[in-house]
């Protein structure tokens, strides 16, 4: 019997174009990309290229762009490099529970370190009134973070508008867009993000591959070190 496979929005395969263009650098273009020589830099090339290329799709600068591992790295660089970059100008952090694991478990732990999470509530839709956060921004908050769209039953957030609302007092806003990305038009400069997520296996590119969106300008510290591949 034929299997059918349903669950599109947890995991893709990997498309044949993808693999065909990723070959290469298993076995002739294998160069690290640190390296100086012409094998390194072959490499750097492509990534490079590649960070360009993320970068358009989204409106954003090349520099802007940081590789990570997946959705979760680059969810953990967000909340915890923001959070310990500004602990200084306070300690709360704004989200909602509907968020995936990869939010809520670092939210978790930054709690543990003295930080302040509100999840603040949502409709029976599991759409968050923008009105909501106004209400919850205290004179300690540093960061706000709400999924693009939700990972189990599909609910789009207004993140534009809750964008403007962190921009106008001048806090970081930070969406999980690994279920939209590929899938939604999505800029940054439209959505008045700081940080964006986004991973490669949920639109048929590699397990194992994602990115980071950073604003220019954003203040926060990286969490991972010794690898100077990345910023």
């Amino acid at each position: 019997m034929k299997r059918i496979y349903l669950d599109y929005a947890a995991t893709t395969p990997t498309a044949p174009e993808v693999v065909e263009a990723m070959l290469p650098y298993f076995t002739d273009r294998f160069g690290n990309p640190s390296s100086i020589h012409s094998f390194g830099q072959e490499g750097k090339a492509a990534i490079e290229e590649a960070r360009e290329k993320i970068a358009n799709l989204i409106g954003a600068k090349q520099e802007e762009i940081i590789f990570t591992s997946g959705g979760t790295e680059s969810n953990n660089s967000a909340l915890k490099g923001v959070a310990y970059a500004n602990q200084h100008k306070g300690n709360h952090i704004i989200t909602t529970p509907l968020e995936h694991h990869a939010i809520i478990e670092p939210c978790n732990f930054l709690e543990k370190s003295g930080f302040k999470v509100t999840y603040l509530p949502v409709d029976k839709d599991g759409l968050l009134n923008p009105e909501e956060v106004k209400k919850a921004i205290t004179t300690k908050t540093i960061l706000i973070s709400v999924i693009h769209a939700n990972n189990e039953i599909g609910t789009i957030e207004p993140i534009a508008e809750i964008g403007r609302i962190a921009r106008e007092r001048d806090i970081y806003f930070h969406t999980d867009a690994v279920q939209t990305f590929g899938h939604l038009p999505i800029n940054v400069d439209e959505l008045n993000v700081s940080l964006l997520s986004i991973s490669a296996h949920k639109l048929c590119g590699p397990k194992g591959v994602g990115a980071l969106y950073v604003r220019k300008g954003t203040r926060m510290v990286s969490f991972m070190h010794g690898g100077e591949q990345e910023r």
